[in-house]
């Protein structure tokens, strides 16, 4: 069994790579930071791709082609964005997070399906965002890609069922990691507050009252690309300790 993890070398997507490695997968993984590719394990294929540039995501597919078939492609690069209001977001940030966050997902998509239609059977699995569930102030740029990637999530559904494809979407909630740090200081910024009382503001939001870890994520990553979520295809899975409130307070 072979995946392909887009953004994998760091946070979620490294947590899927292990998680689908101790699964017996063969592992292949691309992301543009060079150093963090080098010290992912061995065993894993790697590439320097941005999954957001049409050109190198045929290179690489052709790649996978070679090396036999891909059974899941999971498509997990995204980039934050800006933290303001919306009139204050740049255009160029708009378009760099929608560009990268969505487009890098239908990218995916696009070259995994023919491979899996040959096939007759895989799985796509596309990270989202609670942010593409509730939409969340101050992130308009992020939360408008999210949502467009559970609607390409839907559309994949519809499109490839009927060739034994699967296409789920997972919805991440606050994940404890570098990328959610930075996102807290940017938040704190933006609306006068210290870095700790937005932190406690996102846990008490969830009625688990707590972040999630990155290996929550990948856990359900595997279940949905295994025998056991043969039926399930076209959901939105929040892992996410039950968000309540998508503008977190203090």
């Amino acid at each position: 069994m072979r995946v392909l993890i887009t953004a994998g070398a760091s946070g979620i997507g490294f947590a899927m790579a292990e998680a689908f490695s101790a699964a017996g997968y063969d592992v292949w993984v691309t992301d543009v930071n060079v150093a963090a590719l080098a010290a992912c394990p061995e065993t894993w294929t790697t590439r320097v791709v941005d999954a957001a540039n049409e050109t190198q995501m045929r290179v690489l597919f052709g790649e996978v082609a070679t090396a036999g078939r891909l059974d899941v492609a999971c498509a997990n690069a995204g980039v934050a964005g800006p933290t303001a209001l919306v009139e204050d977001v740049a255009w160029e940030d708009w378009k760099t997070c929608v560009d990268v966050t969505l487009g890098a997902a239908f990218l995916t998509a696009k070259f995994a399906a023919p491979m899996m239609k040959a096939a007759g059977a895989g799985a796509i699995v596309l990270t989202s965002s609670t942010a593409g569930v509730f939409g969340y102030p101050n992130r308009a740029p992020y939360s408008a890609a999210k949502w467009g990637v559970i609607g390409l999530m839907k559309t994949l559904a519809m499109e490839l069922g009927p060739f034994g494809i699967r296409a789920n979407a997972i919805c991440p909630g606050a994940v404890e990691g570098p990328r959610m740090e930075g996102v807290l200081q940017r938040e704190a910024d933006v609306k006068g507050m210290v870095r700790d009382a937005v932190y406690d503001g996102y846990a008490s939001g969830t009625s688990m009252r707590t972040f999630v870890r990155a290996q929550d994520i990948a856990n359900m990553a595997v279940f949905l690309a295994s025998d056991g979520a043969a039926r399930v295809s076209g959901q939105v899975i929040s892992v996410d300790g039950h968000t309540e409130n998508p503008d977190p307070k203090p």
